[in-house]
């Protein structure tokens, strides 16, 4: 067989990682293994893989017998995904405990994405005015106190520390300053543990977050699994698509990132309010803008070799999910909304819910997915200390100007791709604005393909592999080939 120079450049690195991840275990499920593969081994290169590495008796292996595909590995992920419109409230120390149950520490996941709205009043000038980060870093401190018992809400905290990346002005980043976190550049693009540290086993850092007007994404992940696994390419976008059509008081923000050999992205959006008849239909446009609008660039032309695989789209990642005050609302009158609701009776009120009839009629979100519903609708509360909800039969009763609106599943949270499975999906009980925050907790695939990660660790290769002694490198096999033996001593020794 002819082995060119071009498609060994691409080949060999792939089957050379492939070997190796098995050859600790090829000599007991070598039969197995191959026979599985239907690959053919010849005798000689089942002598030197049972024999020593660098021994003589025997032909060297060639690439023309490593016919099999590059090893990919998988490792589930789990995922807390979380969404909370707070009413334009800030933060308050308080808040920290009923975020903890929010967060549901006691069954911790290994990334927390957050997603907020209105963490400012959508007012006229905090919408055409300058962004104030002041509102976010609050609400990541807060994050911060929580995941991370040990730290104090204050602005130094070292899991929570801004700074802008210089070459995008749409992206705040935050980083670890204590040395267990390191990026490979000023854009960003790569995050890893440096060094061993037991006490990341239980803590969380803020890989990235983004603020426009009032939508906030914040993303976490336990230190372990950033010391661990290689997660690189973290990029942000906001889409602006509310008063005529581009203000940011409506509108996504969304982080896409790269872990292992997987991509993720994570939208977080607040769409058009109203439940008049059409309003969904300004809701529906407003998703097919944040698809169209919504791009990752990349940071610069010299990058290109190495994130040019990274999605652009929404839609290019592996693992999605879209989450936010979505506000889709009931095809229901109020009072018959009202009367499934005390009888809770959430599968028959979910029949008139505007978004599943999207997800049923494949509309703005086809294929995408959503748990089942079993809780109370998340909107509209009275106030931000009571359980009822506004409007009703009450309220000639209750205070004038109370709005009447219809209770709504407004919260929601749905995902895209394979690999995906939810464990949970619930709200949570916390009176801190007019919604009721919403959660999911996700396991996913990570995969691992060893020919996207570090070439060789050569200091854990076998000395006799790397250095034979008993004969001289053979450059070809028999067929004409060049041998596995020979290139990898090449690359070792610069050719």
């Amino acid at each position: 067989m002819e082995v060119h120079d071009n498609k060994m450049a691409i080949s060999y690195y792939r089957r050379l990682r492939s070997w190796f991840n098995y050859s600790s275990n090829m000599k007991k499920e070598h039969d197995d293994y191959y026979d599985n593969h239907n690959n053919e081994i010849e005798d000689e290169g089942e002598d030197e893989i049972d024999g020593d590495y660098g021994g003589g008796g025997g032909e060297d292996l060639s690439l023309g017998s490593l016919e099999f595909d590059p090893c990919i590995l998988t490792n589930k992920l789990r995922v807390f995904v979380g969404t909370w419109n707070v009413a334009g409230r800030s933060p308050i120390g308080s808040l920290a405990v009923d975020l903890e149950d929010w967060l549901n520490l006691k069954d911790a996941a290994d990334v927390y994405v957050l997603g907020f709205q209105e963490i400012v009043p959508l007012k006229t000038l905090n919408v055409i005015g300058a962004e104030d980060q002041a509102v976010a870093t609050r609400w990541n401190n807060l994050i911060a106190k929580t995941l991370n018992k040990t730290c104090e809400l204050c602005s130094s905290c070292p899991n929570s520390t801004p700074f802008s990346i210089s070459s995008c002005d749409n992206y705040y980043c935050y980083c670890n300053n204590n040395n267990n976190l390191s990026r490979d550049d000023s854009n960003g693009k790569r995050y890893r543990v440096s060094r061993e540290n037991n006490n990341n086993r239980n803590e969380y850092a803020l890989v990235a977050s983004k603020k426009m007007v009032g939508v906030f994404v914040s993303v976490w992940m336990n230190k372990e699994v950033l010391r661990k696994w290689h997660v690189s390419n973290v990029r942000v976008c906001s889409v602006a698509c509310g008063v005529m059509g581009y203000l940011g008081n409506k509108g996504s923000v969304a982080v896409s990132m790269s872990i292992e050999g997987t991509s993720f992205c994570f939208v977080a959006a607040h769409l058009a309010s109203g439940e008049k008849k059409g309003d969904e239909g300004r809701r529906n446009h407003q998703v097919a803008e944040i698809f169209r609008r919504t791009c990752f660039g990349r940071t610069a032309a010299k990058d290109y070799e190495i994130n040019h695989h990274h999605p652009l789209t929404i839609l290019g990642h592996d693992r999605i999910f879209w989450f936010g005050d979505l506000n889709y609302r009931l095809y229901l009158e109020d009072n018959l909304a009202r009367n499934l609701i005390r009888k809770k009776d959430w599968k028959g009120l979910h029949e008139f819910d505007q978004l599943q009839k999207e997800l049923e009629e494949g509309g703005v979100f086809e294929g995408w997915k959503e748990g089942n519903i079993e809780f109370a609708p998340t909107y509209k509360y009275s106030s931000s200390i009571s359980n009822r909800y506004c409007g009703g039969e009450i309220q000639s009763k209750s205070k004038s100007g109370e709005k009447q609106r219809t209770p709504a599943w407004c919260d929601r949270i749905l995902w895209y791709g394979k690999g995906i499975e939810q464990l949970h999906y619930i709200r949570s009980e916390i009176k801190f604005s007019d919604h009721r925050p919403v959660s999911s907790l996700f396991t996913t695939h990570v995969e691992i393909d060893s020919s996207s990660s570090t070439l060789l660790q050569l200091h854990k290769i076998q000395p006799t592999f790397l250095h034979p002694t008993n004969h001289d490198v053979k450059e070809e096999d028999k067929d004409g080939n060049p041998t596995l033996l020979s290139l990898l001593t090449k690359d070792i020794q610069g050719y």
